[in-house]
This record gives C-alpha cells, sequence and structure tokens, in this order.
C-alpha cells in the first residue's frame, strides 16, 4: 500500500539512517512514541503492508516492535530470540541492521510532518493523530468550519452551491471526537476510524441528528435509536459529523430534496433543491447519494455512508470521482434506515480511496436479528476487508466483460480501452463473453421495487422507527401536507395507489421479483463459475450520465459491485470535458474480498481519480 504518509514518512527515515547509526552506538535508539493498541492477534484491523513485520502479536507496528528489534541489532540465525525478529529481516541478508530499523519504522502509521486536511485519508489522518500533530477535535472542527463556509456558498468558479450537506453535528460530533481523542490517549489506536468523522446519508437513523429522507415532511424525526450501521460506526470510535442530501426518499438520480428549505412566501409551495458536483457545479452530484458523494468529494467529511437500490451509491461516485461499494444484500443491516425498496435496498461507503471504502466497510456488517437478511452472511466475513488491499491483486485473475453494456459513448469507450490495457499490464486476463448478453440482458430489462415496495416498506419504517412528534405517519399525509417536492406529487400518489396485493405479488416470498432476483443470481453465478471468472466489469456510467440499465445488474442479483475512477472526459472526446466515469467490478455473493483486492490493484496502477479544485483549503 502506498499513501502520501507512507511515501513522506519513508523519505525522512530513509534520510535518518545516519542518525539512527549513532544513537545505536550509544545505545539510545529513539523512535516515535505510540500508545500501545488494543487490538488483539485474532482481530487485525489493518492493510498487510501494515501488519506484516509485526512481532510483538497486536497487528500493528508500534514503538514496542522497534524496541524489540533494536534489542536485538546484530542478531544472527545464530542468536538466540533469532526467530522473534526474523520476520523483521527486510533485506533478508541475514543479520539485523539499522537498515531493517528503518525499514520496520515506515510500517508505523505515524507522522509527524505537516498535516493538511484536504485529500486526506483515513490513514493519513490516523497518522497525524498517533504524531499528536492534530486530535478528532481539530478535525473535527476543520470539517465543520468547511461545511459552513463551502455547502451553501457559490464558490469562486462555481454557478451554484454544493447542498451537500442538510445538517451537521457540531457538539455531539465534538464530544464524540473529544472522547476518541482520549481513547487513543489511554489505549492507542484502536480502530483504523477512531476519530475519523464521518458523513451518512439523511436516511440513517442517527440519536443526535434528525433523519429526514431528504424530505421537509420529516425534519421532526428525531430517532432516540441510532441505524444498526451506524452502532457499528461509533463502536469503531467514528464521527458522525453531518447528515449528507439525498434525492427525497432515495427515489432517484438527481438529488433533488426539500429538508431544511421553507415555504416560498409567495408562491405558498414547498422549496426544493438539487445537490452540485464539486468536479463541475453545473452538474448533478448523482443521486439518490449525491450529498454524501459531493460531501467526500468536495473533502466535508473523511469517509460517507450512502444506500443503493438501483445505482445510489455507484452513481454519485461515478460522477464525482468516488469509490463505491454496493455490498452482497445482506453483508450489512437496513434497520434503521429509510427503506426504497427492501428487495434490493443495502447500505455502503462512499470514498475518496479504495483503502477508505474497506476501512469503512470493516465497521458496519455483522448479524443483526431485526434484519433477517443478515443472517446469510455468518461464516463469509473476512476479519477485515483491509486483508484484499494487494496491488499485485490482479495478477492471474480471468475478469470477464460484455460488450453490449459499455454503450456507445466515446469517452467511456476510450477509457475502457485504457482500463483494458491497464488490467492486462497488472497480469490479468480480460475475457470478451461472447454469449454474456444472453444472461445480463434479462436481468438488466428487470425494472426497480421502487414503485411496487415503497410504500410497504417505508409504512413498516414508520411502525418501527419514525418519532413519535412527526405529524406525517403516511404515505397519503406527505402527499396532502404539501411539504416535499411537488413535482414528484403524481409518482408518490402512484405509489401510495399500490396495494398490498400488488405488493405481494411482486415482493412477497413467491413474487414475481423475489423469484427473479434468486433466478438472476443462479444464473450469473454460473456464468462466473462456468467462464472461470474472478469478477465482470461495466462502466458505472457516463460523463454525468448512465450506460443503458448497467446499475441494475447488481441489485436484481443482490451481487456485491465496487466502482472506482477509470478517468475523464477530454475535450477531443466532444462530451463533457472532465466529468468523470468509473469502473465497476462485480462478484459472487459476499465475494467483497475478491473484488476490493481486483479494485484496489486497478486503482494504484491507474492513480485515474480527479480532485476539485474549487473545494480545495480554506483561506
Amino acid at each position: 500500500m502506498h499513501t502520501r504518509t507512507t511515501a513522506r514518512r519513508a523519505t525522512t527515515t530513509v534520510g535518518a539512517v545516519a542518525a539512527l547509526a549513532a544513537l545505536v552506538a550509544t545505545g539510545a535508539v529513539v523512535a516515535p512514541a505510540a500508545a500501545a493498541p488494543a487490538a488483539s492477534a485474532a482481530e487485525p484491523f489493518l492493510a498487510p503492508y501494515y501488519t506484516a513485520l509485526d512481532l510483538t502479536g497486536d497487528k500493528q507496528v508500534t514503538k514496542a516492535d522497534l524496541d524489540v528489534l533494536t534489542d536485538h541489532l546484530g542478531a544472527t540465525p545464530a542468536s538466540a530470540g533469532w526467530s522473534t525478529v526474523a520476520a523483521a529481516d527486510s533485506d533478508t541478508d541475514g543479520v539485523i541492521t539499522v537498515k531493517d530499523v528503518v525499514a520496520l519504522s515506515q510500517r508505523m502509521i505515524y507522522d509527524d510532518g505537516p498535516f493538511e486536511l484536504v485529500e486526506a485519508s483515513a490513514l493519513d489522518m490516523q497518522a497525524a493523530m498517533n504524531a499528536g500533530v492534530t486530535t478528532s477535535v481539530k478535525i473535527t472542527q476543520e470539517y465543520i468550519d468547511r461545511i459552513a463556509s463551502l455547502d451553501r456558498t457559490v464558490v469562486a468558479g462555481a454557478s451554484r452551491p454544493l447542498n451537500a450537506i442538510i445538517a451537521h453535528g457540531d457538539g455531539a460530533a465534538l464530544a464524540a471526537a473529544a472522547q476518541a481523542d482520549a481513547t487513543r490517549a489511554a489505549e492507542g489506536m484502536t480502530s483504523p476510524l477512531l476519530g475519523i468523522p464521518i458523513a451518512v446519508k439523511d436516511n440513517y437513523d442517527t440519536v443526535d441528528m434528525p433523519t429526514t429522507g431528504g424530505c421537509a415532511c420529516w425534519t421532526a424525526n428525531q430517532t432516540t435509536t441510532d441505524a444498526t450501521m451506524v452502532k457499528g460506526l461509533r463502536a469503531s470510535g467514528a464521527v458522525i459529523v453531518a447528515k449528507a442530501s439525498l434525492d427525497e426518499f432515495a427515489y432517484g438520480f438527481e438529488s433533488q430534496f426539500t429538508a431544511g428549505f421553507p415555504v416560498d412566501p409567495e408562491t405558498g409551495k414547498q422549496v426544493a433543491v438539487k445537490v452540485a458536483s464539486p468536479l463541475n457545479p453545473a452538474f448533478s452530484a448523482g443521486g439518490s447519494s449525491g450529498g454524501t458523494g459531493a460531501a467526500i468529494a468536495a473533502n466535508l467529511a473523511g469517509i460517507g455512508f450512502g444506500t443503493d437500490t438501483g445505482g445510489s451509491i455507484r452513481i454519485p461516485s461515478s460522477y464525482n470521482s468516488l469509490v463505491g461499494i454496493r455490498p452482497t444484500v445482506g453483508l450489512t443491516s437496513r434497520d434503521g434506515i429509510i427503506p426504497l425498496a427492501l428487495s434490493q435496498d443495502t447500505g455502503g461507503p462512499i470514498a475518496r480511496s479504495v483503502t477508505d471504502a474497506a476501512i469503512a466497510l470493516d465497521a458496519v456488517t455483522g448479524v443483526d436479528p431485526a434484519d433477517p437478511i443478515t443472517s446469510e452472511q455468518t461464516g463469509k466475513v473476512p476479519v477485515s476487508y483491509t486483508a484484499a488491499l494487494d496491488p499485485k491483486a490482479l495478477k492471474g485473475k480471468r475478469i470477464g466483460f460484455v460488450t453490449t453494456m459499455f454503450g456507445n459513448n466515446v469517452t467511456v469507450n476510450r477509457l475502457w480501452a485504457d482500463a483494458k490495457q491497464a488490467l492486462v499490464a497488472a497480469g490479468a486476463e480480460v475475457v470478451e463473453l461472447s454469449d454474456g448478453g444472453a444472461v445480463v440482458s434479462p436481468i438488466l430489462a428487470e425494472g426497480s421495487g421502487s414503485t411496487n415496495e415503497f410504500k410497504h416498506d417505508l409504512n413498516t419504517y414508520i411502525a418501527n422507527h419514525l418519532a413519535p412528534q412527526v405529524e406525517s405517519r403516511s404515505l397519503t399525509s406527505i402527499i396532502t401536507g404539501g411539504r416535499f417536492v411537488l413535482e414528484r406529487q403524481s409518482i408518490y400518489q402512484g405509489r401510495d395507489a399500490v396495494t398490498d396485493a400488488t405488493y405481494q405479488s411482486w415482493a412477497g416470498p413467491t413474487g414475481s421479483h423475489t423469484t427473479k432476483i434468486a433466478t438472476f443470481n443462479a444464473a450469473l453465478t454460473d456464468l462466473l463459475n462456468g467462464q472461470q471468472l474472478d469478477a465482470l466489469v461495466y462502466p458505472s456510467g457516463s460523463p454525468y450520465g448512465t450506460v443503458g440499465n448497467n446499475m441494475r445488474l447488481s441489485p436484481n442479483t443482490g451481487m456485491p459491485a465496487i466502482t472506482v475512477p477509470m478517468g475523464q472526459a477530454t475535450a477531443a472526446d466532444g462530451t463533457t470535458t472532465g466529468a468523470n466515469v468509473n469502473l465497476e467490478f462485480l462478484g459472487r455473493d459476499y465475494d467483497e474480498s475478491g473484488i476490493i483486492g481486483l479494485a484496489y490493484a486497478f486503482e494504484q496502477a491507474t492513480h485515474a481519480r480527479a480532485t476539485a479544485p474549487l473545494y480545495g483549503p480554506l483561506k
């Protein structure tokens, strides 16, 4: 793994070999101070690069490991205790030298150099916090300041505000950050998310901020419990800094919402706004998790979480040049999340890197009796998804693609040609599936459950989670109240008219959609197995658009997908210059590790992500 933290630390430590040698001669080798970790040997929580040279059994490299190694300087295989330090003989020359000490120090998540919040990864933040350069309280306050300065402002060079955030936590977030700092001081870095500020889509219940679903009709929905996934994040020490905006009730791709906005006094009608892409604010951030995508691209939070029913994590990830994971349906609990269609709904991370996404996913898996489908994950979840972060993961893998899933967009096809070359150069075999269309086409033709399931599933949320002070307690009363995106009235009325019989025939135990998802899953799994494929790849979108019904492949099978940037449009393409396009990897049920590894290797081979220059450091 190569991060800004690792690269900068390597430069400083290699340059300090002479100084280390002088200190060794006096018996006073000085290493960065780091508190003892809390993780046990059975619970690694860091990528292999940061654990491979561990000597003390805590699955990370700390001052304690450096102490062990320096106590054995000069040791050889003939020395007593060689087995204790043999793993740290990095140059394999059969003797422990200062060079090995330096190599070990490079594996520490510790960096006392300058810290810049913009584009900082979770490990950058951990390194700076471990070194005492900054704290979670300071980082959290910086994100709150960025939200206040950038989110509802038309910044220089932009045509409209981002509107990425519905609410931010302020006091509660800073209190959580202070607790994370106290934990670090007492126990060390107990988790890669310790003290990291997270923005969650505003359909996740949170005890410290209302959960609106993006609708002005539910601004009073202050729940008394967190969504199960939010509980997981808090248990890992993460700080919930903000609730990200979304397409109202997660309906569509443009992220239009009303929460936090008034009735227009002149017209008497509810005001609605849209979320803008930080890469080009003239365009949509995508949806329905557009606020999360915009917030992470503009560095308004460290990592984000969205939900995906028919593309709602992957589309904003593609529009905003981010990494998004749509997990297997059953890996993350939906309890405490306002639903759209539970046959397809799943929650997952949106991040600036595959590493951050993997770190975040670790915190939110687990069996939850309140969401029975999560029982299917038993025995299928690794200790940590970060173990898959191998830059050589593509070597020897077979990657399949179906030509019809790439369409005829000039930018998409140019970037795919480059991506295919990158995959091959990384050691993968890229296989065109001439008969794959026969399997894929009916899956993509199957519609979404968002119409037939919404009313039924929303009523379940209302019964189990909606705060008692909320007056609009049915789809009918929401429509009557007029506090929603008014241009969608006919859509809401159509959903309200869906009968229980229609729901059951679609999403019941023997419903047509239920049956097809199982059939499609089996057919696509058979295709992967028959062709001995490790994943299918296809574009998650086109420049600020989609490619056919590609986004339905994962929801209509329940299989996991990860999307990662593969490049941007150029002026010569004649599309939308600078617009980002992502490549999506789809794998077998619960093989998140497999596709995370492939996506990470692709990311490291291409470094194709675009940043948002209009939203740089605050002045």
